[in-house]
Parts: C-alpha cells; sequence; structure tokens
C-alpha cells in the first residue's frame, strides 16, 4: 500500500492548506481561555509552500513537540500561539506564510528516525513512533510550558484515566448541497476526553482515547494531529494525536505515546534543544 493510501485510509495527514482534506481537531470543544498557552498552530512547507497544518506543544523555548507524519516531508515550518489565528484576525495577515508582521516563528522540522508509516499491520500499527519536533529558530515566552512525562507512565494509568485534549482547526460538519465536510476557524480549542486503557493491539505504543461528544466527551478530528494528549488537569504530555479511524471522528483515537523510552531520549537530546 502506498504511503498516500495510507493517509486517506487512516485520516492523519494535517489538513491542507486552503482546502478541506485530511487532518486533526476538536470537536466538542470550548474556547481554551489562556488554559494552554503553550499550545500552537503549526504550517510545514515543502520546497517554499505551506502545504498541511498541525498542532503542536512548546516543550522548551525553542522546542515545539508534535507528530512525525506533520514532520515527514516537509523541509520548514512555522508556528503561531495565538489563540485565533486567522486571515482576519489583525490588519495584516497571520495564516498561512510567514514573514515580518505575521506573528509567525519560523522553524526546521525533525522526525524521529524510528517513524515509519508502512512498516505496521493494519491499524494501528501502520504509523509506528509517530513523533516529531520542531526546532525553533529563537526562543519564545508564551507563559509556560508542556511538560514530559517519565519512562512508561501511560502504564500506570487507569481505564478512564481523564485526558484533556487541545488544538486547532474544524469543529463542524456540513450538510446538504452536495458531501459534508468539515470547516472551522483556526482557534484553540479544549475539550476533556477519557483514556481507554488495558492491552490492545500496539498498546505499547499507542494510547487509545474515547471520542464520544455525546458522551459529554471531546474528540480530535480534522485539524490537529500532533495536538498533546494531556494527563487531565496537568501539562504532561502523554501522548500526541495520530488518527481517527472513521471520518465522523467518533468512537475512538490514536495517539503516539511519548513515554516510551527511546521517544524520550530522542526528544531530549541535546542537539536538538541546544
Amino acid at each position: 500500500m502506498t504511503r498516500k493510501s495510507l493517509v486517506v485510509a487512516a485520516v492523519v495527514l494535517g489538513l491542507l492548506v486552503g482546502s478541506v482534506g485530511i487532518a486533526y481537531a476538536i470537536t466538542n470543544g470550548q474556547p481554551d481561555a489562556g488554559r494552554h498557552p503553550y499550545v500552537g498552530l503549526l504550517v510545514f512547507d515543502v520546497a517554499g509552500e505551506p502545504t498541511w497544518r498541525c498542532s503542536g506543544a512548546l516543550i522548551a523555548p525553542n522546542v515545539v513537540l508534535t507528530a512525525g507524519h506533520c514532520t515527514d516531508g516537509a523541509d520548514a515550518a512555522r508556528v503561531w500561539f495565538l489563540e485565533d489565528v486567522t486571515y482576519d484576525a489583525v490588519p495584516f495577515p497571520l495564516y498561512p506564510y510567514g514573514g515580518p508582521g505575521s506573528l509567525a516563528i519560523e522553524g526546521t522540522p525533525h522526525t524521529n528516525p524510528d517513524y515509519c508509516p508502512e512498516c505496521g499491520n493494519g491499524l494501528p500499527g501502520f504509523a509506528y513512533r509517530d513523533v516529531g519536533i520542531v526546532v525553533l529558530d529563537e526562543e519564545v515566552d508564551v507563559g509556560g510550558f508542556a511538560e514530559l512525562p517519565t519512562p512508561g507512565f501511560v502504564d500506570t494509568l487507569k481505564n478512564k484515566t481523564g485526558v484533556d485534549l487541545v488544538g486547532y482547526g474544524v469543529q463542524e460538519m456540513v450538510h446538504g448541497g452536495g458531501p459534508p465536510y468539515w470547516t472551522g476557524e483556526r482557534v484553540r480549542l479544549y475539550a476533556p476526553s477519557q483514556l481507554v486503557s488495558g492491552k490492545f493491539v500496539h498498546s505499547d505504543e499507542f494510547m487509545k482515547l474515547s471520542l464520544n461528544p455525546g458522551q459529554d466527551k471531546g474528540g480530535t478530528c480534522f485539524g490537529d494531529s500532533g495536538g498533546p494528549d494531556l494527563w487531565g488537569g496537568t501539562n504532561t504530555v502523554l501522548a500526541v494525536n495520530s488518527y481517527v479511524t472513521n471520518y465522523n471522528c467518533a468512537g475512538v483515537g490514536y495517539s503516539a505515546r511519548v513515554d516510551i523510552p527511546e521517544v524520550l531520549d530522542w526528544i531530549i537530546n541535546q542537539e536538538y534543544l541546544d
């Protein structure tokens, strides 16, 4: 199976800039209202052009944690930490281009060397080690940072442990006049969810989350891959959003764990943090 067909089948890539497409965002959410100032909206460039968007969490003054399928294949990136990143939020354009006046911070993407989109046997194993970082060209101060977990921390959590989802992107499915499509402003949203714990295929690599807005839980959907899954009520990142399994963005979603010792070692490698 080609990478393109894997992406389409499993709903993993970021929302294509300027079109309704494949990505990841918060459903049944509420405005973040300053809870998570370290979560930003990322746009990735290929050959000098903005191509897809994701979310990420600032874990150091110059390092943003995101998903490997967001960084993979990109040669540049930029991030905004405003809660509302829209075309007309200010007199000058904010999105998707950078440059003077854009309020974007430029950076270089790096993908976990173990990331492999075609190494697994079906869901959820196809996006192995789906973790990436963006090293920013300058240090930023947004009023806080996300924190990395201790090794193996997810294995200690009980079923239905609270998980906070934070990200940007689409929030509403529009019907009528053709196939339904997802839309929404580029606004940082927050929603509570729950961990579905226990052993499942690849549970040593992925975290499974309940995505059921009808049960007063939030979910991830198109527009926010790479956003942090936070241990409820804390700044500790347990995993980064990897993919959902259906176009309705309901049921369960899978996130790449960052508490795996090898993943943590790569994230905190001094080569990137200097």
